[in-house]
């Protein structure tokens, strides 16, 4: 690998035969050399779970100029983890997540797997940026996104980030964008999150499903707002989760 070009770590949780995975190692063909250590089958809703009971290896399956293609058995975060530790000739430069088959925004932040890679390469203090599009299709088009995941590569590779801090990047499913909203997290929650089942042996079994009610549809700073109307949505995210404005209530407890 070239030491002068940037190294770009990619991985996902739809797995290594994703469309999302492979429009995105396309599109950013020639930024820099890409090693990518993907899962070999779809892990969505991991978070940041990696493996301790079972044997994590990898297998490369693609090997060509300033690109390196991998298919780990563990969880996305395993296969950032072993990039990192194992394969990588030294620290990338950018950690990438995506791009996502479904979004990850407002509460989906938290169990998905997409972000698992992103924050596993931020604790490590790596750049790092997760792209989503609010579309599950296994061939889902992927177009209207592209130029942009390529431009916000290159913007964070050239500016940065503090450490501490990722980005959550999700496109609607729409053919053209307004532009770009900086966001925050919309204030939501998943009910009806199972359908019952019964088996006609045993007792009931489950489906995991689920319906989105957002809290706070008027918000125009938030990112299923910006979604909704039509622009891409861009939340700055960050690893440390201490509520700070609770802390001096908290001390007037006398715990």
């Amino acid at each position: 690998m070239n030491r002068e070009k940037p190294l770009l770590l990619i991985s996902n949780d739809d797995g290594i035969a994703a469309k999302g995975l492979n429009e995105l190692i396309r599109t950013l063909k020639g930024i820099g050399e890409m090693l990518v250590m993907a899962p070999e089958s779809p892990r969505s809703g991991y978070s940041m779970c990696f493996t301790t009971e079972n044997a994590i290896h990898y297998e490369t399956i693609r090997q060509e100029e300033d690109l390196t293609v991998c298919k780990c058995n563990g969880t996305p975060t395993d296969c950032t983890k072993l990039g990192l530790y194992v394969l990588a000739p030294r620290v990338p430069d950018l950690v990438i997540g995506g791009i996502n088959h479904g979004d990850n925004s407002a509460v989906n932040v938290h169990y998905s797997g997409t972000m698992g890679v992103v924050k596993e390469g931020c604790l490590k203090g790596i750049p790092s940026v997760a792209y989503s599009l609010c579309n599950h299709h296994l061939d889902a088009d992927f177009t209207p996104t592209l130029p942009y995941v390529r431009t916000i590569t290159e913007k964070v590779l050239q500016h940065g980030l503090p450490r501490g801090i990722c980005l959550n990047i999700n496109f609607p499913d729409i053919p053209y964008y307004k532009g770009v909203k900086i966001c925050r997290q919309t204030d939501g929650d998943w009910i009806k999150e199972f359908v019952p089942c019964v088996h006609p042996y045993r007792d009931h079994y489950f489906w995991v499903t689920g319906e989105y009610i957002n809290f706070e549809p008027d918000a125009e700073n938030t990112d299923h707002w910006a979604m909704d109307h039509g622009y891409v949505a861009v939340t700055p995210t960050s690893i440390d989760v201490t509520a700070y404005h609770f802390m001096e209530e908290l001390k007037d407890w006398h715990l």
